[in-house]
């Protein structure tokens, strides 16, 4: 019992930036499938087996338009096929954690993957129980801002007009980081440039899987020239 407390305490100043993002992200989450009428704990329970935030905002406008589970599954499998690459990276990183490997799996999130890549437990902390708490705490900043948010939303009644703006806010952040962070432009150009020409022909409601297509196979094909910065 004491190591596993010693590995928590390591863990937990770690994910602290994760847990302000999460708990925001999580409420906002809560708040939008309140406003589309479903109960709080819908919110939870998507939160503990769905666990995956850009596409659970993305599952809200699934569960309000038109049943289309073809449409469902490619823009699933698209929105979260980075996870394929993160999944083949942390292979070596995963072996050996016995009972705990099928949680890190599906606990695998960017800001997680991001902590058990760039950080090696203390001295004297077990390396699974470590990665074990890092993800687990950090699913627990998620359930729990989800549930607050639902909880937020069914109690007051205020306008939630645009709080679905909050991945878009979210996802232009993150692109002007990376934007900053890389000396290699060629990848965000290819993405903005393919998306607006898919948007153009296929219209503002079809043009995502297109578009998420072909830029995956636009990056594959000129992978080697853009590795090498031609």
């Amino acid at each position: 019992m004491r190591h596993k407390f010693k590995a928590l305490k390591a863990a937990f100043p770690y994910t602290i930036p994760v847990m302000t993002g999460y708990l925001f992200l999580g409420a906002a989450f809560g708040i939008l499938l309140n406003s589309k009428g479903y109960h709080f704990g819908w919110a939870v329970l998507m939160s503990l087996f769905i666990y995956a935030g850009s596409m659970q905002f993305v599952a809200v406008n699934l569960l309000t338009s038109a049943f289309n589970p073809v449409y469902a599954f490619f823009i699933t499998l698209i929105v979260n096929a980075r996870h394929l690459f993160y999944g083949i990276s942390m292979l070596k990183p995963f072996k050996g954690t016995g009972k705990f490997k099928p949680y890190l799996i599906v606990g695998l999130t960017d800001e997680t993957y991001s902590i058990l890549c760039s950080t090696e437990p203390p001295e004297g902390i077990d390396k699974t129980w470590f990665m074990f708490l890092v993800t687990l705490l950090n699913q627990i900043y998620w359930v729990t801002g989800s549930a607050l948010g639902g909880l937020i939303g069914s109690l007051l009644t205020f306008n939630t007009t645009g709080i679905d703006f909050v991945m878009t806010a979210l996802f232009t952040v993150i692109f002007i980081n990376q934007w900053k962070a890389e000396k290699k432009h060629i990848p965000a150009i290819t993405g903005v440039v393919v998306s607006v020409l898919c948007l153009l022909i296929f219209g503002p409601d079809n043009f995502i899987i297109p578009s998420m297509a072909l830029i995956v196979l636009v990056l594959t094909m000129f992978r080697k020239n853009i590795e090498e910065g031609i």
